[in-house]
């Protein structure tokens, strides 16, 4: 959502920064978006954009599977399911998601501009990429 929120070029940033990447969403933070963005408001249309970003990446749905088309996995359940622990949300699930997935070595780095999101990766000694100034890109080092 930090393209609309900050005015972020985000697949330039991460060029920028990364050189060579391969950039995956988990299938939980798609539901999130998606839910965002079905509501009203400046949040909706940040969530909008959000979505469309992420059309153009592979989405993963946790650890070592790859989400299908109709948004199932390998054995056909869906991610983001109210039985996910926590309070039920979604986003806490997304959330949660993108913690295993770190905690896994499953990715490089992840990109947030949630504290508690942040802080939680940092924890699992897995770089993040969030906005610093204005309407640019830095890594955080565990």
């Amino acid at each position: 959502m930090a393209p609309v929120e900050a005015d972020v070029r985000l697949f330039e940033e991460l060029d920028r920064l990364l050189g060579t990447y391969r950039a995956v969403v988990p299938h939980a933070v798609r539901v999130e978006l998606d839910r965002l963005a079905d509501g009203n408001g400046y949040e909706a249309v940040a969530a909008g954009v959000g979505r469309d970003l992420a059309d153009r990446v592979e989405t993963v749905d946790a650890v070592g599977e790859t989400a299908k088309t109709d948004g199932t996995n390998e054995n056909g359940s869906t991610a983001g399911d109210d039985d996910a622990g926590g309070s039920g949300s979604t986003n806490e699930y997304a959330d949660d998601v993108l913690v295993a997935l770190a905690e896994a070595g499953a990715v490089a780095y992840v990109v947030t501009n949630d504290r508690p999101l942040k802080n939680r990766i940092l924890a699992r000694n897995v770089p993040v990429i969030g906005l610093r100034g204005r309407n640019a890109l830095a890594i955080t080092e565990p």
